[in-house]
């Protein structure tokens, strides 16, 4: 063999060698710049707004949220988090944590359940409702997520959220499963976890809700599937939907085991 064919041989080997390490390095520059945006996440200020939600006398009613059941028993907020969605006996329907805000509000505080699931992301009682959202997650952050899945109801919402999941249409013919279904995917530097399994903890499931930097805005659960039908193409799911919920339910149980970073902070 030449000199000259054996460093091509050599150059030749070193590529794949060479995108590892590429690879490798813009990974870890995304880790990096995650964890300074770490340092003072705003959606603290959301957190302090939620406590402070859920302990006034608010509606026509003049009650607080204290005795709001969030599936551990009435008042207990700390763990809750991480089993939810799951199916509440008092509606006969399986709830995640907004669409079990909005019960709470309704019966304990009189507001109205069909306007405030009415209301725009970001304004008036919804944006009180993201702000309960995230101090509820702040307070099982760390703990491992463990959804029920005793229930028929559950059962079954897992079941129609997988086939959400997986369901293709829409004029770029896209389903959550072309982003989140395989390993090693990324757009626009930004990793895709594999949803379809545990992705590990913090990651998909367990980072939301979440602080959005890019729009200055904290995102709950449902703001966040609701955007990913809006990439898809798709018209926007109602607000906790029967589809949206059965999302959480199918992403929640296979983040089984994962730990909660929630409310995390994203670019």
């Amino acid at each position: 063999m030449t000199s000259t064919l054996k460093a091509i041989v050599a150059a030749l080997c070193a590529v794949p060698l060479l995108a590892a390490a590429q690879a490798k390095s813009t990974s870890d520059g995304i880790a990096e710049y995650r964890k300074m945006l770490e340092d003072g996440n705003p959606a603290e200020l959301f957190e302090a707004k939620g406590e402070a939600l859920w302990k006034q006398a608010r509606g026509p009613k003049k009650a607080t949220l204290e005795k709001c059941d969030l599936g551990l028993g009435p008042g207990v907020v700390k763990g809750a988090w991480v089993q939810l969605p799951r199916y509440f006996a008092d509606t006969g329907k399986v709830q995640d944590v907004e669409s079990r805000l909005v019960t709470c509000m309704a019966t304990l505080q009189g507001f109205n359940a069909e306007e405030l699931i009415k209301t725009p992301f970001g304004r008036g009682e919804m944006a009180n409702i993201t702000a309960l959202a995230t101090w509820i997650a702040t307070e099982s952050r760390g703990q491992r997520f463990n959804l029920p899945q005793a229930h028929a109801e559950e059962q079954r919402f897992y079941e129609l959220g997988k086939r959400a999941f997986f369901f293709r249409g829409g004029p770029m013919d896209f389903s959550c499963a072309s982003c989140h279904s395989v390993e090693g995917k990324r757009i626009r530097l930004q990793e895709l976890p594999n949803l379809t399994k545990n992705p590990g903890d913090g990651i998909g499931f367990a980072a939301w809700p979440a602080y959005r930097v890019s729009q200055g805005a904290m995102w709950s659960m449902q703001l966040r599937l609701n955007d990913c039908y809006r990439q898809q193409r798709f018209p926007y799911p109602g607000f906790a939907s029967d589809l949206t919920v059965a999302l959480g339910v199918y992403m929640g149980v296979n983040a089984k085991g994962a730990e909660s970073i929630a409310p995390a902070i994203k670019r």
